[in-house]
């Protein structure tokens, strides 16, 4: 699973949201009201051609146009895996990207969704006498979050999140259930509920039988799952229509083709061994082979010298 690309998508479009669940300590309840959330390159400047470039997750400028306020880049990372997060690697990143977009006012904020032991969130280079660089992060680790204390959340990005939190086995179900909810409720763009249902579903992973409760227990009696759940439905039946008539066309044109290298070869035949009642019985078999089949025929039939060499042929194919 892309987890990187699912976050990225996640974090680009409920930006507001993201920031509120994830960097909590730098966002306030109304800091955001009127301010512009603008997504920036991902892809840093080279200083040679030749260098590799380092790509951040998601960097988002925050503007206010009153002015009052100057704006900040928050940088957005999502770690799968807490061993592979490198401090060094993301304080690397906020120094380029400073000297990029020449400003300080840089927040990074590192996502965990694995579990496994903190990474170090603190990096300071110095000596006995002074500290010379000192650098912190904003995180967040996803299964560390109590997920009943988001059950009701008006957050989506927190609602779509509750199966990376952290709940007893028991709650799987409601735990999906409140998820499913949110995104009924928060989100009326059925192509985005469709977009974010698998989402949920693929962290979710619940099992056939999980399922098949979670129909009895949720959707046959909850309106608000049951209007997502039609929405669902109706989409799988419409992708079931298209790949129908995606390979209805596809046959009939396999078809036409096949038709069309038929009808070659009789005109073919007849004019190079005349009309005969052995060659008529011959070409009534022609349906019976593949279009390739009838391409190679339409090639040998040159050496025919007569209605023995067809039947022949033909025999050799079947």
């Amino acid at each position: 699973m892309d987890h990187d690309q699912n976050f990225k998508n996640l974090i680009l479009e409920y930006p507001e949201q993201a920031l509120k669940l994830f960097a909590q300590e730098e966002i306030g309840e109304h800091d955001l009201i009127d301010a512009r959330i603008i997504p920036i390159r991902e892809e840093q400047l080279k200083t040679k051609l030749g260098d590799r470039y380092r790509k951040l997750d998601v960097p988002l400028l925050i503007e206010w146009p009153d002015g009052q306020r100057e704006g900040i880049l928050f940088i957005l990372e999502e770690e799968t895996l807490i061993r592979r997060f490198s401090i060094y690697r993301l304080a690397h990143y906020c120094l380029d990207l400073s000297e990029l977009m020449e400003t300080t006012r840089i927040v990074p904020v590192v996502i965990f969704l694995g579990s496994g032991n903190e990474s170090l969130a603190h990096l300071q280079l110095g000596s006995d006498r002074q500290i010379y660089l000192d650098f912190r992060y904003l995180f967040c680790y996803l299964k560390k979050l109590n997920a009943a204390d988001y059950m009701e959340s008006n957050n989506i990005v927190a609602r779509l999140n509750l199966p990376n939190m952290h709940y007893a086995a028991t709650s799987r179900l409601s735990i999906y259930a409140a998820a499913q909810r949110g995104l009924a409720i928060l989100e009326t763009n059925p192509r985005m509920q469709i977009k974010y249902a698998d989402f949920i579903d693929a962290y979710a992973a619940l099992s056939e039988e999980e399922l098949a409760e979670y129909n009895k227990r949720y959707i046959e009696k909850d309106e608000v799952i049951m209007g997502l759940a039609q929405i669902l439905r109706q989409e799988g039946l419409t992708q079931g229509l298209e790949q129908g008539l995606e390979q209805g066309l596809e046959q009939g044109l396999e078809q036409g083709r096949q038709q069309e290298c038929i009808n070659l070869i009789s005109r073919q035949l007849r004019r190079k061994l005349g009309i005969h009642p052995e060659t008529e019985q011959a070409l009534e078999i022609l349906p019976q082979f593949s279009l390739d089949t009838l391409e190679s025929m339409a090639d040998a039939l040159l050496d025919f010298e007569n209605a023995a060499d067809l039947q022949e042929w033909i025999n050799q194919q079947t």
